[in-house]
């Protein structure tokens, strides 16, 4: 008996470690006037969380939706030296990335991300 507790013990030391949930891609989007510059220019589909940095003097949000999607992400007001952040679930394609105040986007401030569909 004291061998099949040994055993039974033994196994649940061998757990594998492809079941584990990898984490979520990041990626920081900062801004200031009049641009947005990405810390990467993809990523891998799949959770994810997109961190926009507002560097520069002026509001500013992002809105992200991916080239031919219908739905529109977004990240509200930041202001300057403030942090906003999204949590969301990619899908693989190209996505746009602009801010949505005033005149910014038609200023420049606009970006591509490529979210691929390759494993991690």
């Amino acid at each position: 008996m004291r061998h099949a507790a040994v055993a039974a013990a033994g196994a649940l030391l061998f757990v594998p470690l492809a079941a584990a949930t990898p984490p979520p891609a990041r990626i920081q989007v900062s801004a200031d006037e009049f641009g947005l510059t990405l810390s990467r220019a993809s990523i891998h589909r799949g959770p994810a969380v997109v961190e926009l940095v507002d560097f520069g003097e002026d509001d500013h949000d992002l809105a992200l939706r991916r080239s031919g999607g219908t739905r529109t992400y977004r990240i509200g007001i930041v202001h300057p030296g403030e942090t906003g952040e999204l949590e969301a679930r990619l899908r693989a394609g190209r996505y746009l990335l602009w801010c949505t105040l005033a005149d910014h986007r038609a200023r420049g401030m606009r970006a591509l991300l490529l979210v691929t569909s390759s494993g991690r």
